[in-house]
């Protein structure tokens, strides 16, 4: 590639100084551009940014690039904190991530970049893009265990056309020894993980903040009542911890769970604010074989074939599961599995593929 002006979105880890390391190493024009999307209680108990600034400073300053620092918390709020709420709101367990990727730091990132006159923006996200035929297709990365691209299934044509991922052809292992190996002073940083506005604060304590709480009762779907929630927002589908009911005898029968089986969220009645819950991690009311997805992005602009065999995702670490399209139209689809999925959460994204090639998805509906 010849000589181009990269900007690199650097958050102060490892993946984004090695990224910029690599471009640099490359011949490019690097400019580091470091993201600010969140103000609320940005103190240092809970929130890094601070940390995470001087992190990608010392980084630069490393390399030998210029960084500039940008503040994009109102359009995080607007665009992705406030669909959040909503989401919770509403019953669902919507995936922060993913929406971030697409209108951040892919939407608001890139429209500042080519602003300052980039001809490509990269992110230190484990992934690949490859033209074919005028196409741009978005790829898994070739360490499968770090692989990104279901948080990035929302991207589309004239985005990947700009971005680069320099970490989508290398192993995490070897992302760590580069950066050593150049004295980055971030070279063995811990991995971020949760999501990014919450951090390491207690969830049940932040979303409170923000939504009122609404107990309830807690059901079984035979009709006992077995306990109270402290909110429908606070559970997920397939949830066993925190529920506060502990293991107990069902009515003897075959079929029934034994004694001290665990409790699992099955479904949430929102009408009569019920959780409702059963005994057994493989009970058949946590399997689904089909779902129906909602808020549709192709990544090509086609949707996928009908009744063509692929494999999808409906979370993140879940492996890649066999699969058909059966329908699909402009505002839905509907996806069946060879095997039957555990713990299918509205709200979550189900994510198609095509062998190594992301197709796009939408929203679990």
């Amino acid at each position: 590639m010849a000589k181009q002006r990269i900007i690199v979105g650097m958050s102060g880890g490892v993946d984004s100084a090695v990224a910029a390391l690599l471009l640099k190493e490359q011949g490019h024009d690097v400019v580091g551009l470091f993201m600010k999307n969140w103000e609320d209680d940005d103190d240092e108990q809970y929130c890094s940014s601070r940390e995470d600034l001087i992190d990608a400073v010392s980084v630069a300053d490393r390399i030998g690039i210029e960084i500039e620092a940008v503040n994009f918390s109102a359009e995080y709020k607007e665009r992705v904190f406030s669909e959040f709420l909503r989401e919770y709101q509403s019953g669902r367990t919507p995936n922060p991530d993913v929406l971030c990727n697409a209108e951040i730091k892919f939407r608001s990132f890139l429209e500042h970049a080519l602003a300052m006159g980039a001809d490509r923006i990269a992110t230190g996200h484990y992934a690949q893009v490859r033209e074919v035929d005028g196409l741009f297709q978005l790829l898994k990365a070739e360490d499968g265990t770090k692989d990104q691209s279901y948080f990035l299934h929302r991207l589309n044509q004239a985005q990947l056309s700009k971005t680069l991922f320099p970490l989508g052809s290398i192993y995490k292992r070897e992302v760590r020894e580069i950066a050593r190996k150049n004295g980055l002073p971030n070279h063995d940083k811990k991995d971020s993980t949760g999501i990014c506005f919450i951090g390491e604060r207690p969830f049940r304590e932040f979303l409170n903040r923000y939504l009122p709480a609404d107990p309830g009762e807690i059901w079984t779907l035979d009709g006992q009542l077995v306990g109270r929630h402290m909110g429908l927002m606070f559970y997920t589908i397939g949830q066993r911890q925190g529920l506060g009911i502990g293991g107990q005898r069902r009515d003897a029968g075959d079929n029934n769970p034994a004694e001290g089986d665990a409790w699992y969220v099955a479904a949430k009645d929102m009408p009569n604010n019920r959780l409702l819950v059963v005994q057994g991690r493989d009970h058949d009311a946590l399997l689904k074989t089909s779902l129906t997805g909602i808020d549709l992005n192709w990544i090509s602009g086609a949707p996928p074939h009908c009744n063509w065999v692929y494999n999808a995702k409906t979370r993140y670490r879940q492996k890649d599961a066999p699969c058909t399209v059966v329908r699909v139209d402009e505002s839905s689809c509907e996806v069946e599995f060879a095997e039957p999925q555990w713990a299918v959460t509205p709200g979550q994204s189900v994510v198609v593929y095509e062998s190594r090639v992301c197709l796009g998805g939408g929203i679990i509906q």
